[in-house]
């Protein structure tokens, strides 16, 4: 064999390799698209029915009218910016035992429901589809009015924003807190709203998820350990913290297995459905 010949079966030998390589590229970039286009999907099914179920239940109010109303002497009770229809929401899912609203991030405007367990609406939406973004609920041992010295709610930190993926963001601009320190629980009966006392990382397995069999010390010695745990500065203090209180903690995951993020209110009203 000639030295000329030799010199061509490497040559085509290596890009018999090359070859290979670019077919490998080509699969792995296919893959890579499909994965990006179903997690595409699954966001947009999940965005596109909770909108859905927002036309149908929620009516927002005027703020106009939410200041006239909520605001025209230190004795008026406040009124809540949106107002449910339940009786809609129980049409779907009769597992419904309230409506989620930020004041500063009315992005977060969900319904919230109880399942059998933590995991029934982990990946379940409020229509009962599977979808990673699920549905925010609270934690299968509380009870389902709020009623409880700490109320767990637990939501998806989903990329696109949506669920609690904007909570982050109390700690990363201390505007939004100054805009608006409240949240808002309304609920059949009663529309609930909270005033924000702490913001923080926290451990999975971390006191911030004691639940408690009434009021007492032991749940005073917890608020004030919350308060000491925030990140962000708010108004409450120590001082301010009462045996009474009913807390609630929103929470949702950080990217890492072992941590959440945490934002918690105190309960400042208590007002009727108007």
């Amino acid at each position: 064999m000639s030295r000329k010949d030799r010199k061509k079966k490497k040559k085509t030998a290596g890009d018999y390799i090359l070859t290979l390589v670019l077919i490998a590229a080509i699969c792995v970039f296919c893959y890579a698209a499909f994965n990006l286009y179903h997690i595409y999907t699954e966001y947009k099914k999940g965005t596109d029915e909770y909108n859905s179920i927002s036309e149908m239940a929620v009516t927002e109010r005027d703020p106009d009218e939410v200041e006239e109303l909520g605001q025209p002497d230190e004795q008026q009770q406040p009124v809540a910016p949106i107002s449910i229809d339940f009786n809609s929401l129980k049409s779907i899912n009769n597992d419904v035992i309230g409506w989620i609203y930020m004041e500063a991030l009315p992005q977060i405007s969900y319904p919230v429901v109880q399942g059998e367990d933590n995991n029934t609406y982990l990946h379940q939406t409020y229509e009962k589809n599977y979808n990673f973004a699920g549905t925010i609920f609270i934690d299968y041992e509380n009870k389902r009015d709020f009623s409880d010295c700490n109320t767990l709610v637990y939501g998806h930190n989903m990329k696109n924003g949506s669920m609690f993926g904007m909570l982050k963001k109390y700690r990363e601009d201390e505007t939004l807190y100054n805009a608006s320190k409240y949240f808002w629980i309304l609920t059949p009966e009663k529309n609930y709203r909270y005033e924000i006392i702490a913001a923080y990382t926290t451990s999975v397995d971390s006191d911030t998820y004691t639940l408690f069999k009434g009021p007492g010390k032991e749940f005073l010695e917890y608020e004030k350990k919350m308060l000491k745990n925030s990140e962000i500065k708010t108004d409450a203090s120590e001082d301010k913290a009462d045996k009474k209180d009913k807390i609630v903690t929103l929470s949702t995951c950080t990217g890492n297995q072992a941590t959440r993020f945490v934002v918690q209110g105190k309960r400042v009203n208590a007002v009727d459905p108007q």
